[in-house]
């Protein structure tokens, strides 16, 4: 014969599958959270070593496109300064630029439609030929700026964004 009676035996596993349960349910919410914590520092990392790598490609694209900028800036400089030379005063004397030439030419910088030509278009404006190139060589020259500010925002935007996988 057993000395426990029998309903205290029933209370005694219930007591013990509840601390069994109990135990089980502590354990599994700390491999919970100690997987989350986990998780949290590798996100916190990744993130880290991203903004790392954009300072890199930021500071090397930013780099890059000063130097460029400063070679097209020298390049353009030359040719606005090389004008007098491909245009010579002979030339200026010889051809000034009308009106509607002048006209045409600022709405396309513009990027508008001209004004319609008038009968006072065909009148010289009394502009150089020289002056003319020395505006179309320096429009150029900041046309090919932008260019470059164009390439290096695509570098930078390639190299900092993270790769979708």
């Amino acid at each position: 014969m057993s000395l426990i009676p029998w309903p205290y035996r029933l209370l005694a596993l219930a007591a013990l599958a509840v601390a069994l349960i109990g135990f089980g349910w502590v354990k599994g919410a700390g491999h919970v959270q100690a997987r989350w914590d986990a998780a949290v520092q590798q996100q916190t990392l990744q993130a880290t070593a991203i903004r790392e790598r954009q300072a890199l490609a930021t500071v090397k694209v930013v780099t890059e496109y000063v130097d460029r900028v400063r070679i097209v800036r020298e390049k353009g400089d030359t040719i606005v300064k090389e004008v007098p030379v491909y245009v010579p005063v002979q030339a200026d004397a010889a051809c000034t630029i009308n009106r509607g030439f002048v006209r045409l030419h600022d709405a396309a910088a513009e990027g508008r439609l001209p004004e319609p030509a008038r009968d006072a278009d065909a009148a010289a404006a009394g502009i150089a030929l020289s002056a003319v190139a020395g505006t179309v060589a320096a429009n150029y020259q900041t046309c090919h700026e932008n260019a470059e500010q164009l390439r290096a925002l695509q570098a930078l935007i390639e190299k900092t964004m993270p790769k979708v996988d």
